[in-house]
């Protein structure tokens, strides 16, 4: 399960167990998902802030294995011409990997998560997340918007996110359009 901590919580978290002379950072830390030590531990990935330029074909191999190969979204949805004003995000192993990806548009639009298979469950979708949520306080963006596949609005709730209108359709898969707050 995802962390959903912001950075000033689990600051704030760790001054009470200090105070409260809790000094095991293999204790649990209340009201999180995880102990400090392995939330302090380096993951098995990084991520960095992508150009497109010069990450192009890493995004697109990525995007295109989840979105277009797995999940069937037309090519012509997934290629929609706006990633070249975009804010680009993409998780990458050790070795420099591409395993996983974010898009931020200028207008607060966030999309285009996708982790590959064989890296789910393993924190790189939250670390994304967190990373965009960072690029959108440093634009200045006062709300986030995206469009949530129905399996993953509960990730997405993790973080702030809330459900606004209906369900529909997009590419054929079932979404919930949310929104969040950038504090």
């Amino acid at each position: 399960m995802p962390c959903a901590l912001s950075l000033e919580l689990l600051a704030q978290r760790s001054g009470e167990l200090a105070a409260a002379g809790r000094e095991n950072l293999g204790a649990p830390l209340p009201g999180a998902c995880g102990t400090l030590a392995a939330m302090h531990s380096q993951p098995p990935f990084r991520i960095r802030r992508a150009s497109w330029p010069r990450d192009e074909a890493a995004l697109r191999r990525v995007r295109a294995r989840v979105f277009v190969a797995e999940q069937g979204v037309p090519e012509h949805l997934e290629w929609d011409g706006k990633d070249p004003e975009a804010v680009h995000l993409i998780a990458e192993t050790a070795g420099g990997l591409a395993i996983g990806t974010a898009r931020l548009l200028p207008g607060g639009r966030l999309g285009r998560m996708a982790v590959l298979p064989a890296y789910r469950g393993q924190g790189v979708g939250s670390a994304l997340l967190r990373q965009a949520l960072l690029a959108a306080r440093q634009q200045g963006l006062g709300t986030l918007r995206l469009n949530a596949q129905i399996q993953v609005v509960p990730f997405y709730q993790r973080f702030g996110f809330e459900t606004v209108g209906e369900r529909f359709e997009e590419a054929g898969i079932p979404h919930q359009a949310m929104r969040l707050t950038v504090q």
